[in-house]
């Protein structure tokens, strides 16, 4: 049975952000006009959101309900009050066409360090701890994924490697399940997809499931198909723009994730870690020397 994610956001804008599939496309249009300028659901009334929206009173309020809070006027106060804590990171903005390197620096480095803070911030550390024991004593890891989740999932996999835990990534959906079917109870398949819909990494993951494997979700979406497989969901944070869709901007804080899982086994098998890490160093080293 899936564990609820946490429902309480340390930043409003990344919850909008991370459930924004889910969502109607009337609330989806609301949502976007929240991620575009959320300081102008601070400005105005509901009555004023709506003449801006084109949208019901009701609309608004079922869109702020769907998106974690109260009402509108609880949603209002919340982006009030992220935006007197970081009014920086509120600012709308996005890469331009023709905008100068020295633009494409700040704003791409801004994005990439607001995904690892937001992805800090509403990482569970209690599901964290038990994604970390479950892998620790697994006989053997899956790790799915495609695309831009797929480089995650081979790093994954690289890194359990390393310190001597069996694992292997897989991009191949053919390849994927003839793996997950053979996975048992006491195994482990982590599952990553932004989106958290991706077919060629939820039908490995359900057929593991189906067969006794612990389901670990790595997803941007907490309200996704993924996060209602997995045993344990651990939530991603990316902001999408013209240059960067969801996919590649979630690339750096679903890293972040599977190095604390790495860092997170590495304390808890430190001396096995630590001996099979020196072993695969001196294992290189010779090669390179010869």
């Amino acid at each position: 049975m899936a564990r609820p994610v946490t429902t309480e956001p340390a930043n409003p804008v990344a919850a909008v952000r991370a459930v924004l599939p889910s969502l109607t496309p009337a609330a989806q249009g609301i949502a976007r006009i929240i991620l575009d300028d959320p300081g102008l659901v601070v400005r105005s009334t509901i009555t004023e959101f709506s003449a801006v929206s084109g949208t019901s009173e009701a609309t608004i309020v079922r869109t702020a309900r769907a998106l974690g809070f109260g009402g509108y006027s609880q949603m209002r106060f919340a982006l009030a009050a992220a935006v007197a804590k970081e009014p920086e990171r509120l600012v709308p903005g996005d890469l331009a066409p023709d905008g100068p390197l020295t633009d494409v620096i700040a704003k791409v480095a801004r994005a990439e360090s607001e995904a690892l803070a937001d992805t800090a911030a509403q990482l569970d550390p209690d599901q964290l701890g038990e994604v970390v024991l479950a892998i620790s004593a697994a006989r053997r890891v899956d790790v799915y994924g495609v695309a831009a989740s797929g480089l995650v999932a081979t790093d994954m996999s690289h890194k359990l490697l390393r310190i001597g835990l069996s694992s292997h990534p897989f991009s191949d959906a053919h390849l994927a399940l003839t793996s997950a079917a053979l996975l048992r109870t006491g195994d482990v398949a982590v599952a990553i997809s932004c989106s958290g819909e991706t077919p060629d990494v939820l039908v490995p993951a359900r057929t593991a499931a189906e067969g006794g494997a612990l389901i670990v979700g790595i997803t941007n979406n907490p309200r996704s198909s993924l996060a209602g497989l997995a045993d344990h969901t651990l939530v991603s944070a990316g902001r999408e723009t013209a240059f960067r869709p969801g996919a590649l901007a979630s690339r750096i804080s679903q890293l972040l994730i599977v190095d604390c899982i790495f860092v997170g086994l590495a304390q808890r098998t430190y001396e096995k870690a630590d001996a099979a890490i020196r072993a695969t160093r001196d294992a290189t080293d010779r090669y390179r020397k010869r």
